[in-house]
């Protein structure tokens, strides 16, 4: 029963990292595929260290760090799209400044 778990959050961050690299033109598709890849990854964590007995004070921690990344993203998406007008890679060049 523990195995199956595993391996449906295993495929969970597969079919996100694959979301992340296919859907590279737009930063909003591109962050949204990160918060489901970090969602993965705390139920994989969750689960193996509820498997292993130790307590999920790691996993308050993790939260954490992974809060601020979605907030720094969204931040970078505002400034961005204040700046540039939509969200497209393709429309900037980053030798701009």
């Amino acid at each position: 029963m523990f195995f199956f778990n595993y391996l449906v959050f295993i495929f969970m961050f597969l079919s996100g990292a694959l979301v992340f690299v296919l859907n590279r033109k737009h930063l909003l598709s591109m962050l949204l595929s990160l918060e489901y890849i970090v969602l993965s990854l705390f139920g994989l964590l969750f689960m193996y260290l509820m498997t292993l007995g130790y307590q999920s004070f790691f996993t308050m921690m993790f939260l954490t760090f992974s809060v601020c990344e979605g907030a720094l993203g969204l931040s970078i998406l505002v400034s961005l799209i204040r700046t540039h007008g939509n969200d497209y890679f393709q429309s900037f060049s980053v030798l701009q400044c």
